[in-house]
């Protein structure tokens, strides 16, 4: 587990963009199921949104180059 995050740490560290936009995702999700604003299908947006973060986060383990 922990070299699991260690992967993730490290690209997160070189990839700083991505980095902001993988958490900015994950928080507008978050935020959209908590304030459940009057948009279409508030829960479709915020799971999806959520569900994107999440992938994103493996992301970095699935390009783990191989040295």
């Amino acid at each position: 587990m922990i070299i699991v995050y260690k992967t993730v740490t490290a690209y997160f560290k070189k990839h700083v963009l991505y980095n902001s936009l993988v958490h900015v995702l994950g928080g507008v999700g978050v935020g959209i199921l908590v304030a459940r604003p009057y948009v279409t299908n508030p829960v479709r947006w915020g799971l999806g949104l959520l569900v994107i973060s999440i992938v994103a986060h493996l992301y970095p383990l699935l390009t783990k180059s191989s040295k």
